[in-house]
């Protein structure tokens, strides 16, 4: 049985763009086990329980270092496209004085909140050089000090002269 050319190349383009829709799945994070923020019980478990269950705290409170979280993130990414967050579960497990936990909360993508960052620029003082300016600026000057002859270093380099 001989496969034409064309048949061949068209088979060849069909599995090209069939691969390129399917996304590629990356976890972000902390990786979750069977565990669930539901098996953290409030008054019972304490700091050390929690870390025989889950492990290590993606990241702790800056200002209440009580307060562990843990993070994780899925993204998707379809052929060359930006990868797209689908999910992401942020579990929050404050703790009292006495190592006990206090609260378990748990934050979902839809909790998030979008962030506009300022685009304004510092200004800066002096001129913008393109490119060429920059690589070309420097050709034809000489050092300073060395038309008269008084530096006998390579460069007109400063230092200890020879005499």
């Amino acid at each position: 049985m001989r496969i034409s050319p064309s048949k061949l190349l068209l088979a060849t383009c069909a599995l090209a763009l069939a691969s390129a829709c399917t996304p590629v799945s990356r976890n972000h994070g902390y990786v979750t086990s069977k565990e669930t923020p539901g098996d953290i019980e409030t008054g019972v478990d304490t700091k050390t329980t929690v870390l025989s269950k889950f492990g290590n705290p993606s990241t702790t409170g800056v200002f209440e270092k009580s307060k562990w979280y843990y993070m994780t993130e899925l993204r998707e990414q379809l052929g060359y496209l930006r990868p797209r967050t689908t999910t992401r579960t942020i579990t929050a497990v404050a703790f009292t004085d006495d190592g006990v936990v206090n609260d378990v909360s748990v934050y979902t993508i839809k909790d998030g909140r979008v962030v506009s960052m300022v685009g304004r620029k510092t200004p800066t003082r002096g001129r913008e050089l393109s490119i060429m300016q920059q690589l070309l600026g420097g050709v034809g000057r000489l050092p300073q000090g060395t038309i008269n002859g008084n530096q006998n270093l390579p460069g007109g380099a400063g230092g200890p002269r020879r005499q």
